[in-house]
């Protein structure tokens, strides 16, 4: 069965949701004269308007801060991406960061591939209509989070794929309770293994072990003394 993967490019002004088929594009407006509560108050909703988008999901794949970008939009916009990977592991929704050039080697081949390259490569070959590049970013990580997962969208080049191998990808389940027993078998730790008391078994009379050659009876000698 397949699983519910969600592509997310997070931004200010115009954050990318994308799913299997679909993608839309979220934002918020605000002013540099905002106060610090108003941005707080901003970043929150639209953080809520996102995970409204996402819903309920399997994986998680949001692009990483581009840690080169400058501006005054730069803070918030960091708080924003925090908000939302907070929002999503309270969830229990397994997140993977992809950065900006994987993202965009998976798209085109080449990870300096600007924005529009990304929209007319990834467009085509998923057979969806995008409007915008957000949207194409984010169909860009979902489709490389179903690539992970085995369950690949479209068939994309080799060297396309190369950028999977550069992506923080999570650990979707635990370990198994298992350990390597001799013989190669798996035994369960021990920590699992419910302890059962063991009954001691009373041996009968005709069990006792007989006095041999060379014993000595050490009852007969105490009744002997005795009398």
């Amino acid at each position: 069965m397949s699983r519910i993967v969600r592509g997310l490019d997070l931004s200010l002004t115009g954050s990318g949701v994308a799913g299997a088929g679909w993608a839309q594009t979220l934002g918020s407006k605000g002013k540099r004269s905002d106060t610090y509560a108003m941005r707080r108050a901003r970043l929150d909703r639209l953080a809520g308007r996102i995970l409204d988008t996402v819903g309920a999901c399997d994986l998680a794949v949001v692009e990483g801060p581009s840690y080169g970008s400058r501006g005054a939009g730069t803070w918030d916009r960091a708080g924003l991406w925090w908000l939302v990977v907070d929002r999503l592991a309270a969830r229990d929704i397994p997140v993977a960061v992809v950065t900006p050039t994987a993202r965009a080697k998976y798209a085109t081949g080449d990870g300096r591939a600007g924005k529009q390259a990304v929209v007319e490569a990834v467009g085509p070959r998923y057979g969806v209509a995008l409007r915008d590049d957000n949207q194409a970013d984010a169909y860009a990580l979902l489709a490389m989070g179903h690539d992970w997962l085995d369950e690949p969208l479209a068939p994309v080049p080799a060297k396309n794929r190369q950028a999977l191998a550069r992506v923080e990808w999570p650990l979707l389940l635990p370990p198994p309770a298992v350990q390597l027993g001799i013989g190669g078998d798996d035994r369960p730790y021990p920590e699992t293994v419910p302890t059962v008391p063991r009954k001691r078994r009373r041996r009968k009379a005709s069990e006792q072990a007989a006095v041999g050659p060379g014993q000595v009876d050490a009852l007969a000698l105490v009744e002997g003394a005795a009398a």
